[in-house]
């Protein structure tokens, strides 16, 4: 009885591979061998960057925040406890867009603060 290699399947899978590594350089494109090792690299970066992502804008909304509150005279932590007492629900994401775009809503939020 022949060997069965299961042909159509394997390179279907190896053809999958190799097009997900289209975009990257050299050999790791175009050899299975390689784009293997380099989509499996990839998909640990994008996993591990979108975590990243969310903190790398928390840190900004915070300097955004800590900013334009400082122009008003009070810190940062200072403002966000004052934002719970007054049972103030923004989140961080929001303030800091005030903050940069829309000042005149912004200083309202510190006159309801300071009230």
């Amino acid at each position: 009885m022949p060997r069965a290699t299961n042909a159509p399947a394997s390179r279907e899978r190896r053809k999958r591979v190799v097009d997900r590594a289209s975009g990257f350089r050299g050999r790791r494109s175009k050899l299975f061998r390689y784009a293997k090792d380099a989509t499996m690299k990839a998909n640990y970066w994008s996993y591990r960057d979108r975590k990243a992502r969310k903190r790398t804008f928390r840190s900004l909304w915070t300097t955004r925040i800590n900013a334009a509150v400082r122009e008003h005279n009070m810190t940062y932590s200072k403002f966000i406890a004052a934002l719970k007492g007054a049972k103030i629900e923004i989140d961080r994401k929001i303030l800091a867009e005030l903050a940069v775009n829309e000042p005149a809503a912004f200083q309202q939020v510190m006159k309801t603060l300071q009230a």
